[in-house]
């Protein structure tokens, strides 16, 4: 790896509200894709950069051909690119990693940069609770389920995907809001790893807030979204940075 900055982002959720929103923020990750690659040594995508995505065997959703350009690009440069699947595309498989050079993550990954631990996840299914919400991913996840997916065609399934898409509470402008660190499911998660494990960084998406914890000696970092705040986390190789991409994170 070449020396550098370290990126992460995460939640672009391309697809909603319209196709004209999401060609607009499109193009806006793009042209941050374009300012980072001049000093990334890598870059960490973290999962759900589509608000809906699965690979038929011959055929993927419709759109999106600027980002993928760019993730080829900045790939073939030789600047490795991460992409971990969110809730939205979990339905990821071969088609990113062949196509674009990317490398695909499934589960958390831990990395050290300069000394420094980092816990990478995109977050969904961890910590205490939310049972709800994980038995929905293991129906997702199972092979059987996906199987029967493919069956159905192109224009149904991503139809169904997309009109449900819609409904979403992000599709119809409504944001998170933080309601106390007892409450976060992800800052709980920290504090049981950390009882375990040092980490100095723990890093992830889905919340859709940009959250910056200090936990002891270590950091949680929420990268936020791009739908409302176009939030970005870079490591200098000393410290890591919360950012906006046109203007500072207010703190």
């Amino acid at each position: 790896m070449k020396q550098g900055k370290i990126y992460f982002a995460s939640d672009f959720h391309l697809g909603i509200p319209n196709r004209e929103k999401s060609l607009e923020r499109e193009k806006l990750i793009v042209q941050w894709l374009d300012e980072i690659k001049k000093d990334a040594a890598e870059i960490y995508l973290m999962g759900d950069m589509f608000d809906f995505w699965f690979e038929y065997r011959t055929a993927v959703p419709k759109g999106f051909t600027r980002l993928l350009g760019k993730i080829a690009e900045i790939s073939d440069s030789g600047i490795p690119i991460s992409v971990f699947t969110g809730n939205h595309d979990m339905w990821m498989f071969n088609y990113l990693q062949d196509e674009l050079g990317v490398n695909i993550y499934r589960k958390p990954i831990v990395r050290e940069y300069n000394g420094k631990k980092f816990f990478l996840a995109h977050g969904d299914g961890l910590g205490p609770g939310d049972h709800g919400y994980k038995f929905i991913k293991k129906v997702f996840a199972n092979p059987l389920c996906q199987w029967l997916f493919a069956r159905i065609h192109p224009n149904t399934g991503i139809g169904i995907a997309n009109f449900w898409s819609r409904r979403s509470r992000m599709s119809n402008g409504i944001k998170d809001t933080f309601k106390g660190e007892e409450k976060e499911y992800l800052v709980n998660f920290v504090k049981d790893t950390l009882k375990k494990e040092h980490y100095d960084y723990f890093i992830f998406g889905h919340r859709h807030l940009p959250l910056e914890i200090q936990i002891g000696n270590s950091w949680y970092i929420n990268l936020g979204e791009w739908v409302n705040y176009s939030t970005y986390a870079v490591f200098d190789g000393q410290k890591l940075e919360l950012k906006h991409f046109r203007q500072p994170v207010v703190k």
